[in-house]
């Protein structure tokens, strides 16, 4: 997994007009730019913010990501949430999860 470029495409998106644009234009060749799996570009391509989360992308650049998606905060949230139950316990990153203790 190259998590490295992944948050480094998503930081750009967020930062960089000229980036978001050829998001938009010419997806396939801006992805190409950067080193990345099968698995995190069809993430990208699709928007799937959960498998993104679960990837171990850093919540404030996914926030920002989400949001470029036009993601409001609780499609953002519940988006984490149905990753983890779908592809299970986030594999990389600094995040970590917790049990439920609730009965």
């Amino acid at each position: 997994m190259s998590l490295y470029s992944v948050q480094k495409l998503l930081y750009q998106l967020n930062r960089d007009p000229g980036v978001r644009k050829r998001f938009d234009a010419e997806r396939a060749a801006l992805l190409d730019e950067y080193e990345l799996s099968g698995e995190e570009r069809t993430a990208i391509e699709s928007g799937d913010v959960g498998l993104l989360y679960v990837m171990g992308v850093n919540g404030q650049i996914l926030m920002h990501y989400a949001a470029l998606l036009g993601q409001p905060w609780d499609v953002y949230i519940n988006a984490m949430r149905e990753g983890v139950r779908k592809h299970g316990p986030v594999r990389a990153g600094l995040y970590s999860m917790l049990k439920d203790r609730r009965r």
